[in-house]
């Protein structure tokens, strides 16, 4: 009974946290709406010379009423929900389309930015958790390498793409490579602090019932140290997420942070708006992923 409560309430909450998010996100376009309104022109107090000169420098343009308004090619300012609303759907309406080498679809250039990001990481995390390991089960390893790994954690890993980029003069190899800097250290730190910190007690019950290496590992090193690790790889996945899409802005490299890049330069704000929107949703729906399977493999005592 008191289990079912439970449930009731549970889902009474969740019912009511959605509501809430959608006032939320309800408010937030309202404002935004009011915000990009543009105003109506008015003419009164300006003289015909004025008048002519807003025209001639293409600031207003004439009505079919013979009067005024703002010319809505050059006073285009920050477009409103509707209008990224009505870009968003001619998007969507063909998302694996290709015309040509840099015209694809946003269902192509989020694949790609997925399995960038995808492929630095996994890469990453198996190496840093081998090296992290090592290193934490070394007391002396520990204490010699601790400080690298302070010193290059904050290093951000666009600061290592120029050299990235000289050394394997491939921007898709170099891409992946900023990803897998951004998820190494986060990673490989956590890891080693997690087996540094290992109760003695466990080690001690391994060594009684002379478990080997490889049984140590599996059975008492790597679920004792899972929190630390799991922590770890959270921390590595936000910084892989962040550098991966500045990282394809600047190496022009197809993807979502690409889309962002080349709407700026075509001076389309609508569309740097759906870029922005499509960045925030990819990376919470990966965020999510990651999430569910961090809470099923993390260890409590």
């Amino acid at each position: 009974m008191k289990e079912q409560e439970k449930r009731t309430r549970q889902k009474k909450s969740g019912f009511a946290s959605a509501m809430l998010s959608l006032m939320v996100l309800g408010f937030l376009i309202l404002v935004w709406h009011l915000a990009t309104v543009k105003p109506k022109f008015e003419a009164t107090g300006l003289t015909e010379d004025e008048l002519m000169l807003l025209e001639f420098n293409g600031d207003i343009i004439r009505t079919q009423e013979e009067g005024y308004k703002y010319n809505p090619k050059k006073n285009q300012g920050i477009p409103g929900p509707l209008t990224v609303f009505k870009y968003s759907i001619a998007q969507f309406s063909e998302p694996f389309h290709k015309n040509g080498t840099n015209d694809h679809g946003i269902g192509h250039l989020v694949v790609y930015t997925i399995e960038r990001f995808f492929t630095g990481f996994i890469l990453a995390s198996v190496i840093a958790i081998c090296l992290g390991v090592v290193i934490g089960l070394n007391p002396f390893f520990y204490e010699a390498l601790n400080p690298f790994f302070q010193v290059l954690k904050p290093v951000s890993p666009l600061a290592w793409m120029p050299l990235l980029l000289y050394t394997v003069k491939d921007p898709k190899t170099t891409a992946i490579l900023v990803v897998f800097m951004a998820a190494l250290w986060p990673t490989m730190a956590n890891t080693a602090f997690g087996v540094k910190s290992l109760r003695k007690e466990f080690l001690h019950v391994a060594s009684i019932l002379q478990l080997t290496w490889f049984s140590r590992l599996f059975r008492i090193v790597l679920p004792g140290a899972a929190p630390a690790i799991v922590a770890g790889l959270r921390i590595s996945f936000g910084a892989a997420l962040v550098a991966v899409v500045p990282a394809e802005m600047l190496l022009g490299e197809l993807g979502v942070g690409y889309l962002t890049w080349i709407e700026w330069n075509n001076l389309d704000i609508s569309g740097v708006l759906f870029a922005i929107g499509v960045i925030g949703i990819v990376g919470w729906s990966l965020d999510l992923f990651f999430n569910r399977v961090a809470n099923s493999l993390t260890y409590s005592e």
